[in-house]
């Protein structure tokens, strides 16, 4: 006699939602779509090198959703607005890539470490994707920077120790700028094609720092007991010496739209600390730029990272650019 399974049609109902669900966040996002990317911009004339650009964390997420939907346009816009407050840093000779992505959400990161990966994982299968074809349709062997903060900084690592392997991409790298987020002695032995900048116009080489007081023992992006390289943005060397506000060539604070709402000059000097690799911030306050965020303390400057040495950041990408062009 055969046996019948009979099922209950409430569960039926409940995993058709639940793969319903989950089908909307793991299907490949389809970047043969402009509506997939802030910016694909194309035309080559009188652009020497092509910027890759990861946004940082915009989505906050909520008790039941931990990656940013792709048809949520209000996060959308925030997202765009965000990426707008840094492009101008980089895209002065640069034509622009910045595509729409499964972002974590900021509650992703009150988690513990091993519990965040699964939402990162599907952000970065997200970027990585958009790179490859990126690469594969617009690039043709032009010069390559990669950008991001934050989030994206993380992003922009991932990229190069999993598709930088190669060493003719390795050859068309002028630099990753991966600023907020940190890179560690251990990860430059396991990965070779990952260089810590050393100077001003090295390339093929990663800058990255990421800001704090110098009461600051223990961040997100930094835990305490991590150390991680560094390069100072002030005076591009990567040890401890105090480079002088003097040396701050403007901090630049941008709205949605890039455009600099206010500009000052020689507003803070820093240096790199000896035990974290920090970029120690020595003529702000926390109360000045308090951190902004719940999940940082006051003291913890992230969220000024790029907005401090706006015009160092922006002076040096051209100076990597020429060295580069000039060494082809």
């Amino acid at each position: 006699m055969k046996r019948i399974l009979i099922v209950p049609l409430t569960f039926i109902l409940i995993v058709s939602i639940c793969l319903s669900g989950c089908s909307n966040q793991t299907n490949a996002i389809d970047y043969s779509d402009n509506s997939n990317w802030s910016y694909f911009e194309t035309d080559t004339t009188d652009k020497a090198a092509d910027v890759f650009f990861v946004c940082p964390t915009v989505y906050s997420g909520s008790d039941d959703s931990y990656n940013m939907r792709l048809t949520d346009e209000d996060t959308k816009a925030d997202f765009l607005g965000a990426i707008n407050m840094e492009k101008e840093i980089y895209d002065r000779d640069s034509r622009f890539f910045a595509p729409n992505y499964r972002q974590a959400g900021l509650n992703v990161y009150a988690m513990e470490t091993s519990d965040r990966e699964q939402y990162l994982e599907l952000a970065f299968d997200d970027v990585k994707n958009a790179f490859e074809y990126y690469y594969k349709t617009c690039n043709n062997g032009r010069p390559i920077i990669l950008a991001g903060f934050s989030q994206g900084a993380d992003m922009c690592i991932r990229l190069m120790k999993e598709r930088f392997k190669n060493e003719n991409i390795q050859d068309q790298l002028i630099a990753c700028y991966a600023i907020g987020w940190r890179i560690t002695e251990e990860e430059i032995r396991e990965y070779p094609q990952l260089k810590s900048a050393e100077g001003e116009s090295d390339t093929g080489v990663i800058i990255s720092f990421n800001s704090e007081a110098e009461s600051i023992d223990n961040s997100l992006t930094v835990p305490k007991g991590t150390k991680t390289l560094a390069i100072n943005p002030l005076n591009w060397k990567t040890d401890g010496a105090i480079a002088d506000k003097s040396l701050n060539l403007g901090a630049c604070f941008t709205d949605y739209d890039g455009n600099i709402i206010k500009e000052t000059s020689n507003l803070t000097g820093a240096y790199i600390d000896d035990v974290r690799g920090t970029l120690k911030v020595t003529d702000v306050t926390p109360e000045e730029y308090p951190a902004g965020l719940d999940i940082f303390e006051n003291g913890i400057y992230h969220l000024y990272d790029y907005q401090f040495f706006y015009r160092n950041l922006q002076k040096n990408v051209q100076i990597r650019i020429n060295a580069y062009l000039s060494d082809k």
